[in-house]
C-alpha cells in the first residue's frame, strides 16, 4: 500500500459499492417494467433485447461501483491492475452472454416469422450462440493476459481428430444447414418420406429433424437421412393443395345431371367446411367405363394437407345424400358363383389302400 488504510477509505469504498448495487437493482426494476411494455407490442425483438439487458445493465452498474470502491482504497499498482482486469473480464463475460442471448433471440424471432409456426430452426440459434460465446471467451483470455495463439494452434491441430471422430454428427450438422439454407424444408411444412414417415416439421436442430405426425407423436429423423432420401413437401411451393376423390354412377344415369349435381355439392362444401378453399373451381372429370358403372374423379381444394380428411368426410356424406334425393344410383358390383357337384367319387392323392397279409 502507498498509505495506511483508514476508516474513511472503507466508508467511501462501502458507499461506492452500495451505490453500484442500488443502481443495479433500480435498473433491473426499470427494465422489468420496460419488459412488460414490450410484451404488448407486435414485434418480438424488443422483448428479446429488454430481457437480455436485464442481465447486462445491473451487473455493469455493480461492476462500476466495485471499480469506484477499488479506486478509493489505497491499493498497490499491481493489486489495482489485477482488480481492474478482473472486473473488466467479468464485464466482458456478461456482455458476451447478453449479446449471445440478444442475437440468438433475434435469429429465433426471424425463424418464427419466416415459418409462421411456434417451433423454430434451432440449428441457426445454436450455431450463433456458440460462435459468439467462443469469441467472447477468447477476448476474456486476452484481457486476462493469456495468449490465445497457442490455444488457436492446439484447436487447429485437434480439430482434425475431432472431425474424424464426429463424422456422423458433423454430417447431420451440415445436412441441417443445407436443408434450411436451400429452403426445401422449413418448420411448419408437412412432409412425407419415401420410407413412410410423415407429419409437420416442428424443429430442425444441429443433429436431427423433429416431425410431429397427425397422431401427435414425434418422429426423430437424422438430418443426413432427411437430406439423402426422397421426400414430398406438401407445403411447397404453396400450402393449398388439390385432392382427388373417386366416384362412380350407373350406366343409366344422365351424366350431365350427375355433373351438375356433383358440382353443386362441391361448391357447398368449399364454402361451408373449415379448411376448404372457397374460390376453388369445381372440377368433375369422367374417365373410365367400369364393369358396372362409369367412373369419374372429383377435384377438391384444401387449405393444407391435414384438412383433406375432414373435407373428404363431409363431401362423401353430402354427395351420398344428394344422390339419393336426385335418384342417382351408385351401383355395387355383383358376382354370381355357381358350384357344381359331381356324383363320381373323388380320389385324393394322400389316400392309400391299406392291405393286410396273413401268413
Amino acid at each position: 500500500m502507498n498509505r495506511t488504510l483508514t476508516l474513511h477509505d472503507l466508508m467511501v469504498a462501502g458507499i461506492a459499492l452500495a451505490v453500484g448495487i442500488a443502481a443495479g437493482l433500480l435498473l433491473r426494476a426499470t427494465l422489468r417494467w420496460l419488459g412488460e411494455r414490450a410484451r404488448r407490442t407486435r414485434w418480438s425483438g424488443d422483448d428479446v433485447v429488454v430481457d437480455a439487458l436485464r442481465t447486462l445493465v445491473p451487473w455493469a452498474a455493480i461492476a462500476a461501483g466495485a471499480a469506484m470502491a477499488a479506486t478509493a482504497l489505497p491499493l498497490t499498482a499491481r493489486v489495482g491492475h489485477n482488480v481492474n482486469m478482473t472486473l473488466t473480464a467479468l464485464l466482458i463475460l456478461a456482455a458476451t452472454l447478453t449479446v449471445a442471448r440478444v442475437i440468438a433471440g433475434l435469429v429465433q424471432s426471424l425463424a418464427q416469422s419466416r415459418s409462421g409456426v411456434a417451433g423454430s430452426a434451432t440449428i441457426f440459434v445454436n450455431i450463433t450462440r456458440i460462435v459468439i460465446l467462443a469469441m467472447g471467451f477468447l477476448v476474456v483470455l486476452q484481457t486476462l493476459g493469456i495468449s490465445i495463439a497457442p490455444l488457436l494452434t492446439a484447436l487447429g491441430v485437434g480439430g482434425l481428430a475431432v472431425a474424424l471422430a464426429l463424422q456422423d454428427t458433423l454430417a447431420n450438422l451440415f445436412a441441417g444447414v443445407h436443408i434450411l439454407a436451400s429452403k426445401t424444408v422449413q418448420p411448419g411444412d408437412y412432409i412425407r418420406l419415401s420410407s413412410g414417415e410423415e407429419g409437420y416439421v416442428v424443429d430442425i436442430n444441429w443433429r436431427n429433424t423433429v416431425v410431429q405426425s397427425l397422431s401427435n407423436n414425434l418422429v426423430i429423423i437424422p438430418n443426413a437421412q432427411l437430406a439423402g432420401t426422397n421426400m414430398t413437401n406438401y407445403s411447397g411451393p404453396e400450402q393449398q393443395l388439390s385432392i382427388m376423390v373417386q366416384v362412380g354412377v350407373g350406366y343409366d344415369s344422365d351424366l350431365e345431371h350427375v355433373e351438375r349435381v356433383t358440382t353443386e355439392v362441391i361448391e357447398n362444401v368449399m364454402v361451408d367446411i373449415t379448411g376448404a378453399v372457397p374460390d376453388h373451381e369445381p372440377a368433375v372429370r369422367f374417365h373410365t367405363f367400369g364393369d358396372s358403372r362409369i367412373n369419374f374423379t372429383v377435384i377438391l381444394g384444401i387449405g393444407e394437407f391435414s384438412d383433406q380428411y375432414r373435407i373428404k368426410h363431409e363431401f362423401i356424406k353430402r354427395l351420398h345424400r344428394r344422390y339419393r334425393e336426385e335418384g342417382i344410383s351408385v351401383p355395387v358390383p355383383k358376382r354370381t358363383v355357381t358350384v357344381q357337384q359331381s356324383d363320381a367319387p373323388v380320389a385324393f392323392p394322400h389316400q392309400r389302400e391299406a392291405t393286410e397279409s396273413v401268413p
